[in-house]
């Protein structure tokens, strides 16, 4: 009779939700984290710091909140996501924190998406996060022209997008 042995993973990375060694690499840093995830929806940013007990959700913005500064358009675009990054360094520097680590989850990085867009606007209103430029989506991008041109009706998002920009920042 032969028996062998079977070792279960741990759950999260079974169901295919947690990259440990990825995760491992970030807590080494020490540094708080920025979390930034896209549902269908909206885009949701965390500033985490680790503790032994669980991670400490510092602060949160969720796109949605973007209605609370003028913003009647998708909270799932381009100008959404970097408004979004905005606020949560606005945040972030209300409860003193000056720099962050970046943490996409298994979201695969590509060049000009919703999480740099994110992230530009974080790095633009402040909060130092090691990134390349090279990433980040062109400015006509951010603003939304892109969609403008495209619908006709949706002319006005670059005219909110500038204002509410310089309401988050002023």
């Amino acid at each position: 009779m032969t028996t062998t042995r079977f070792t279960v993973r741990f759950r999260r990375k079974r169901e295919g939700r947690t990259n440990y060694k990825k995760r491992l690499a970030l807590l080494k840093s020490r540094k708080p984290r920025l979390i930034i995830r896209k549902t269908n929806t909206q885009i949701i940013l965390q500033i985490a710091q680790y503790l032994p007990d669980g991670d400490k959700i510092i602060a949160t913005v969720q796109s949605n909140e973007l209605t609370k500064h003028g913003w009647k358009h998708s909270f799932k675009n381009l100008p959404a996501a970097y408004l979004a990054g905005m606020l949560i360094a606005k945040k972030a520097k209300m409860h003193k924190i000056e720099g962050a680590i970046l943490d996409m989850g298994l979201t695969t990085p590509l060049k000009g998406t919703k999480i740099f867009a994110a992230l530009k606007g974080a790095v633009d209103a402040g909060l130092q996060v090691p990134v390349s430029d090279s990433i980040f989506p062109t400015e006509e991008r951010l603003k939304g022209e892109h969609i403008s041109s495209f619908l006709e009706k949706h002319k006005t998002i670059t005219q909110d997008f500038e204002k509410i920009k310089k309401e988050i920042k002023g």
